[in-house]
This record gives C-alpha cells, structure tokens and sequence, in this order.
C-alpha cells in the first residue's frame, strides 16, 4: 500500500491524532512548517581535519651498503647511494641514533599475536 490508511494517524510533530484529507502527513499547516524547518535547519557537524604534515622528516632510512641509518635524509652521507626506508621514528634520546618504532617493538606487540 503506498500509502497509510485514514483511519487516523499520529502527526509526526505534536504526536496528535488526526484524519488525513488527501496524502496529508501533519496535522495543522503549523506542524508543516515546523518540520520543513527542522529539515532545513539540520547542520552538518563541522569537522575539523588536522593540517597534512610531510612523513620524511620522521622517517628513518638505512643504506644497504654501509648500513648507516638517518632520520629525514634519503642520501647516505658516506657511500653517496640512496637508501632504502625503514619506517617511522626519530632519534634517540641518548645517544642521538638513528631508530625506528618498528624496532622498539616485537612484530608480536604491533600485530597481535600470529595465529
């Protein structure tokens, strides 16, 4: 059936009852415009995206050759050659090498464990 039957509804506004003349939805024309104003008043909730930063600067990278590591440097400072990426990570706070997150953990900690 496309449509409800009249028998009486419940306006959908001020939960009154009512019986429908034609394919009328609201009880008065003052609960027409109540709901046409919440449909048209809705706002998106404004969502708010963080600025996009560079991943090179706190990437650490590994030569294949010297196996020297660096932090934002894709050039080996000794052997010249590009190297490979190793993932995120930074210096280390003591003794100013080279280290990734990757090493920090086991593969058993970042993935859970393998079944």
């Amino acid at each position: 059936m496309r449509f409800p039957p009249a028998t009486g509804l419940i306006c959908p506004i001020c939960r009154g009852s009512f019986t429908p003349v034609g394919r009328q939805r609201y009880c008065s024309g003052a609960c027409r415009a109540s709901a046409f104003r919440r449909r048209r008043d809705t706002t998106a909730p404004v969502i708010i995206v963080a600025k996009a930063q560079p991943r090179r600067p706190i990437t650490v990278y590994e030569c294949d050759s010297c196996g020297a590591r660096a932090v934002g440097e894709q050039r080996c400072e000794t052997c010249g050659t590009f190297m490979r990426r190793v993932g995120l990570g930074g210096s280390c706070p003591s003794c100013d090498e080279a280290v990734a997150v990757s090493d920090l953990f086991d593969e058993g900690v970042m993935f859970g464990p393998s079944v």
